[in-house]
């Protein structure tokens, strides 16, 4: 039952991955068939991410009321009624409204998946429904582009892939007794009650909800400006430049897959430390004037380094701050991944325009270096505690 259960959280992960790149792929098509701004995708982005944000800190109280598998299937089935929406949207204000529910059910079925690893798998599975979470993220733009190039409007795509969504949310829902027999219904209602301000209280707590604040907004950022950085900077042609970018994002989806062939023998925190290392080193490639070759080693650096920090960083919360307190901390932690990702790479943005987008490595390298100190001290606080 237990590989069975892993095997539709991957599932889940897949179904998690698939929105997340839809409206960008979509949006060209978007924003001329509405007559919108192209800016306008940034009003949409913000309420999506406002509702994850909620929805993560929130998420503690929603599955010591429902459950882990309840609150997966409604998460899940809340996704795909949003893609449905989006579909039939005409307008922007009506994207709008149905951002908000999209957000709301992609941030508690994030929280709820990953502290259930957290607490009952090994280290490698952390890494590996992370892969699939990138699997996912790789194909809605494949279906979207085949959707357009046969002709079709973007909303045919959005409707396929809710009928996708919809279809993983049944079977989901059908595995809910596989849920009950392996959930324990104590473990979930005895899960500590913590308020925003106890968890701060926690030692370490502080330090590992700014440590994922940079991983994010490090992460969002260099993805986000790498082909323009490469472009306007670095001057490699455009079409290089975006097939770097994408090189990066592959990095991180396929690290995170052979992260989990090591991670159990090696340790998170080694695992952590060795992605931060690779980072940094990846980040010194991009300031150092080594020409194109450089630049592009740089990308791959940082994408790889970048791989076993999130995942390993989650797997550890159980251990770092209880069992009885993992569920609580674990939505705070996806809500402050949840604003770095969200704030940070707009904030690059205006530094791009009003000083130089030649600092992308300067800022990169800022919240990696917090991300380490952080990390660090976070685990020297927890080593304490157990002292």
């Amino acid at each position: 039952m237990a590989v069975l259960l892993i095997s539709l959280i991957y599932l889940a992960f897949v179904s998690m991955g698939l929105p997340d790149s839809l409206l960008g792929s979509a949006w060209p098509s978007i924003y001329e068939n509405m007559g919108v701004p192209l800016s306008a995708v940034g009003l949409v982005t913000i309420l999506i991410s406002s509702g994850t944000v909620i929805s993560s800190f929130l998420s503690d109280r929603a599955i010591r009321r429902f459950g882990t598998g309840l609150v997966t299937v409604v998460s899940t089935a809340l996704v795909a009624v949003s893609l449905f929406g989006f579909s039939f949207a005409r307008s922007l204000p009506a994207l709008c409204l149905w951002a908000l529910p999209y957000g709301l059910g992609g941030g508690s079925i994030d929280a709820a998946l990953n502290n259930y690893v957290a607490l009952h798998y090994k280290s490698r599975h952390m890494s590996w429904i992370h892969f699939f979470w990138g699997v996912g993220a790789a194909l809605s733009p494949s279906i979207m582009s085949a959707i357009l190039t046969r002709g079709y409007l973007w909303t045919a795509g959005y409707r396929l892939v809710g009928t996708i969504q919809a279809v993983i949310g049944v079977l989901l829902f059908l595995s809910l007794p596989i849920w009950k027999r392996n959930v324990s219904a104590e473990e979930e209602s005895t899960a500590a009650r913590l308020t925003f301000r106890q968890v701060l209280r926690l030692p370490g707590a502080r330090q590992i909800l700014i440590s994922f604040f940079c991983y994010c907004a490090l992460e969002t950022t260099a993805g986000l400006w790498a082909a323009s950085y490469m472009t306007l900077y670095r001057g490699v042609e455009p079409g290089t430049a975006a097939a770097w970018a994408s090189i990066f994002y592959l990095g991180i989806t396929a690290g995170r897959f052979f992260n989990g062939l090591i991670s159990d023998r090696l340790g998170n925190r080694v695992m952590v430390r060795i992605g931060e290392g690779t980072v940094l080193l990846g980040i010194v490639f991009l300031l150092l004037p080594l020409g194109h070759a450089g630049a592009f080693a740089g990308l791959v650096l940082v994408g790889l380094g970048a791989a076993p920090i999130y995942p390993c960083l989650l797997h550890e919360t159980p251990e770092n701050f209880g069992r009885e307190n993992s569920q609580a901390i674990m939505g705070k932690q996806m809500a402050c991944a949840y604003i770095g990702s969200t704030l940070m790479p707009p904030v690059f943005g205006l530094i791009a325009e009003h000083i130089h987008i030649g600092l992308y490595p300067v800022f990169l390298l800022l919240f990696a270096v917090v991300m380490l100190l952080t990390s660090e001290k976070m685990n020297a606080l927890v080593m304490r505690k157990r002292a």
